[in-house]
């Protein structure tokens, strides 16, 4: 079949070339499309394709648009130390930013001794389950905002790096930093790593709308969508893990340092090595294929 396959293809060529409008071409291409059906119809699939969505198209989506992540980066990191250092230099800044119930309960679990009992508050299935769901939400809430030429997805970001600021800043005057530092990036180092990924993707899809350079801004809007897209599915089992260590492991922030250390370590490790040393790899070993 694949011979006559062969056959076909050449007799159609020529006879597209000499006789473009003649009933022959027409009759050896309905032969040529029967025969390739015939062929491909029961061609085996891919036996994982959710695996090589993480497994490559996430990277590849990533690696073309690492300047955006770097950009968010930048800016979270930015906004962090515009909270934290606000929050030194006004005394109310941290419960304007915060609120007033939060920051009286965080006072009242210090001066209790279990600084950080918030953690250990609440069924650990369901606090799992519930942070899990509202980090993804909000998740692709950042990144659908950037339909907005990407100015809403930043705002999101730099709200959500001033209040880490300002949180943070509440236990440093208490001097609690460095444990606190300890106890939140628990979790915090999948869960706000995430958040900033997330925050990209939105600029992904803005840039999209604002530059979108050699092709028609309405594809490049669906390129920029598509990118996002990958990228923000790409977080969701970040999430999930980030969400199970708040409910099941942050509760016990008192461990031995080596253990959360180890956990620290362990998250951030794989947030360089997935979102940038892999996809640096996979979209060098696609460039030689």
């Amino acid at each position: 079949m694949a011979s006559e396959f062969t056959k076909l293809i050449d007799d159609l060529g020529y006879a597209k070339t000499f006789y473009p409008t003649s009933h022959v071409t027409q009759y050896i291409n309905s032969l040529a499309s029967r025969i390739y059906l015939n062929i491909y119809k029961n061609r085996k699939e891919e036996s994982n394709r959710l695996v090589n969505f993480w497994k490559h198209s996430v990277p590849l989506a990533v690696r073309k648009h690492h300047s955006m992540l770097l950009f968010a980066f930048v800016v979270f990191t930015l906004f962090f130390c515009v909270g934290f250092f606000s929050g030194k230099n006004d005394e109310s800044f941290v419960r304007e930013v915060l609120g007033d119930s939060y920051v009286n309960m965080t006072e009242r679990f210090i001066e209790e001794g279990n600084p950080f009992g918030v953690y250990r508050s609440g069924n650990p299935v369901l606090m799992w389950l519930g942070l899990m769901i509202n980090n993804i939400v909000v998740s692709f809430m950042y990144f659908a905002k950037g339909i907005f030429f990407g100015v809403l997805s930043i705002y999101s970001l730099v709200r959500e790096a001033i209040r880490l600021g300002a949180f943070e800043y509440m236990f440093f005057s208490k001097g609690l930093g460095a444990k606190a530092a300890l106890t939140v990036l628990l979790h915090g180092t999948l869960e706000v790593s995430a958040i900033i990924i997330a925050s990209a993707a939105g600029v992904v899809l803005g840039k999209s709308i604002l530059f979108p350079g050699t092709i028609n801004r309405w594809k490049s809007l669906q390129v920029g969508l598509k990118d996002g897209l990958k990228i923000v599915i790409g977080l969701v089992p970040v999430f999930i893990t980030a969400a199970f260590i708040e409910g099941f492991v942050t509760r016990y922030y008192d461990m031995p340092v080596v253990f959360s250390s180890a956990i620290l370590l362990a998250s951030a490790a794989f947030i360089i090595w997935y979102f940038i040393l892999y996809p640096v790899q996979v979209s060098n070993k696609q460039s030689k294929s």
